[in-house]
């Protein structure tokens, strides 16, 4: 009696498992945010009307000049002269940055001190600064009768009107470019990677080399390309400090107005169409340095 009212208590039926609903197939909306058609429409006319139309302009009035017309434009002694000028002193001006550049972004992210913020914005100032009020600001410090410049030329070190003139234009105008690249880099930084390292034993410059650098380098190569992509196309700066003295201190971006001021537009358009595609191919190299850095940091972890 006691097992049958037992079975009935617990019934004979066995309890089947729940059921699950497939997952219908078909297309699932990822988007997070809706109007991705519009957005991405309004972009792609933005980028078009603003960047590629103006860049194919160049390339497609430039083959109506004739190969050899086009070598001539862009491999005259005063041009090639231009080209030596602008590479050189933006190359150097752009590594000096990147050595300056990581130790005033490395001041500013690691250490509290009076002033700090001041020192900062300062940062951005040649970016707020327009080309031509920088070149005249340097000028008038660094000409013969400048406030340096008086102290310097007596010494044989001519700044204004020289290269040298041109490597310090470029170089205040191409430093927030990398402060500004390397400073987020360094602010995530995780310090506990700096701690292990330390109770293992290994030094400052041990940790600085190993564990340090190559975390920047991907971020240091980036500022770099900026700071020298900046560079080749600086023009208002350059100007006033430069003296523009033809086969000396000329460079690409006069070169080209010349050309405009002389109605030759058609060695004005190829000689861009040679910058435009230095910058492309600087913009290449540097995007494979940067990958190939970033695997080899992700080997090591």
């Amino acid at each position: 009696m006691t097992q049958k009212t037992t079975q009935e208590n617990t019934g004979d039926t066995p309890i089947s498992p729940p059921r699950f609903k497939k997952p219908q197939r078909g297309r699932v909306n990822r988007r997070v945010i809706p109007g991705f058609g519009l957005t991405m429409g309004f972009t792609l006319t933005y980028l078009t009307l603003l960047v590629l139309i103006p860049i194919s302009a160049v390339f497609i009035r430039t083959p109506g000049m004739g190969w050899e017309e086009f070598w001539k434009a862009v491999t005259g002694p005063q041009v090639i002269s231009a080209y030596k000028v602008t590479f050189g002193t933006s190359a150097l001006a752009a590594l000096t940055n990147a050595f300056f550049g990581f130790i005033v972004a490395w001041v500013l992210t690691r250490y509290q001190f009076p002033g700090k913020k001041v020192v900062d914005a300062l940062v951005d100032l040649p970016f707020a600064l327009p080309t031509a009020v920088a070149g005249i600001a340097l000028t008038a410090l660094y000409a013969p009768n400048g406030w340096l410049g008086q102290f310097l030329y007596p010494l044989g070190l001519e700044t204004a009107y020289s290269t040298t003139g041109i490597f310090i234009a470029l170089t205040f105008i191409g430093l927030p470019f990398v402060v500004r690249t390397l400073q987020p880099v360094l602010e995530d930084f995780d310090h506990e990677v700096e701690e292990a390292g330390a109770t293992l034993g290994a030094g400052r410059l041990r940790i600085f080399f190993t564990i340090i650098l190559p975390a920047l380098i991907p971020a240091m190569l980036t500022g770099f390309s900026l700071a020298f992509a900046r560079a080749i196309g600086e023009y208002g700066s350059v100007i006033f400090i430069s003296g523009n003295r033809p086969m000396k201190t000329e460079i690409v971006p006069l070169v080209i107005v010349k050309y405009l001021e002389n109605y030759e537009y058609p060695k004005a358009t190829a000689v861009a169409c040679v910058m435009l595609v230095a910058s492309f191919v600087l913009l290449l190299v540097v995007n494979i340095l940067q990958r190939w850095t970033e695997s080899i940091g992700q080997a090591r972890h």
